[in-house]
């Protein structure tokens, strides 16, 4: 099938809040919860999205004609390109009865190890979500990385102790969930994390440790000091919050304050090739895509993920070729401008 071809087949599987738009850029959904939308004031889902757009690329084709390479190295490990999937929780909840959060997993993490990257998964109320998609990842090699939301450090740990039991690749904690309703009512300490608590955490696991949610400079460098192996620059606690930037607009930011210390990852708004060469633009070294995916899995499966994935590894490829930077490393600053 082809892409145009799958996203018209996704539109009578997923729903009824997303609408598999032809550009999945927050409009239609809008400020609507269930569903892939974000919470008012300030839909910061079709924020994300245009600020990516006010960005342009410098083209110059005055360079050695290179074979391009979008190979990215991380934790020892390499993958086909800097384009992670994000993690996503409550399928059913957001986007339709065909799949459970068991049995998009169980199609995701395989697929994205054979296509040659790694899907982040997420967790919830339910722990044999996060058991269950590590039990997939196992398979592969254990390639995956199971996203934990900050509960109270003694179920952070049992949680570590599964993963650390089964070698997985590496691990994360989306702490931008700290709000949600579920994580208020546990005592003690679920929700917000202290750097001291986070320094726990991250000796505790026996992987890589990213923290997902940073919009500040501030917070990159706790989480730095809390022992994080990357960060995941994200506002989808705005889900919860409103009123919050975009992803674009904080990066550049955090990246100074990083320095290259660790990784960044940047979620939010991405959309196609172009984006992720503005993301590393920008200062990220990857980025995620998360809700785009989804219909492509729920129309198609594996191969609605590898059909997606081509054409942002397609279009990635062919404007790096028109900026002249044949290497992740030749990207920088100068590859795009603001007007």
């Amino acid at each position: 099938m082809t892409y145009n071809e799958i996203l018209t087949a996704a539109r009578g599987q997923v729903g009824p809040t997303c609408k598999a738009c032809p550009v999945c850029n927050g409009i239609a959904c809008g400020n609507t919860m269930p569903g892939p939308g974000c919470k008012a004031p300030n839909n910061v889902a079709a924020r994300n999205y245009a600020k990516w757009q006010e960005i342009f690329v410098n083209m110059d084709t005055l360079c050695p004609n290179a074979p391009i390479d979008t190979s990215f190295r991380l934790f020892g490990w390499d993958f086909k390109a800097p384009v992670f999937i994000a993690p996503l929780g409550a399928l059913k909840m957001h986007y339709g009865d065909k799949h459970d959060d068991f049995s998009y997993n169980s199609i995701l993490v395989p697929a994205c190890a054979n296509y040659g990257i790694a899907a982040f998964t997420g967790d919830g109320v339910d722990p044999e979500i996060m058991k269950r998609a590590s039990d997939d990842m196992v398979k592969v090699q254990g390639i995956g990385i199971p996203t934990i939301k900050p509960w109270n450090l003694e179920a952070v740990f049992e949680k570590l102790d599964i993963l650390n039991a089964k070698g997985i690749f590496a691990a994360a904690m989306d702490v931008d969930g700290a709000g949600l309703p579920f994580l208020k009512a546990m005592n003690p300490n679920a929700g917000s994390k202290s750097v001291d608590e986070l320094r726990q955490i991250t000796a505790y696991a026996k992987m890589p440790f990213i923290v997902k949610g940073i919009m500040t400079p501030k917070g990159a460098e706790k989480a730095i000091e809390g022992g994080a192996a990357a960060i995941v620059v994200s506002n989808h606690g705005g889900r919860v919050q409103g009123g919050v930037p975009s992803t674009a607009e904080v990066l550049p930011s955090i990246a100074k304050a990083v320095n290259g210390q660790i990784p960044i990852f940047v979620d939010g708004g991405i959309r196609s090739g172009v984006d992720v060469f503005r993301a590393l633009a920008l200062g990220a070294d990857a980025v995620l895509l998360g809700r785009p995916v989804v219909p492509f899995v729920y129309a198609a499966g594996a191969e609605g993920l590898t059909v997606y994935l081509d054409k942002i590894l397609g279009e990635l490829r062919d404007t790096m070729t028109m900026c002249g930077t044949p290497t992740l490393a030749d990207i920088g600053p100068d590859n795009v401008i603001r007007f």
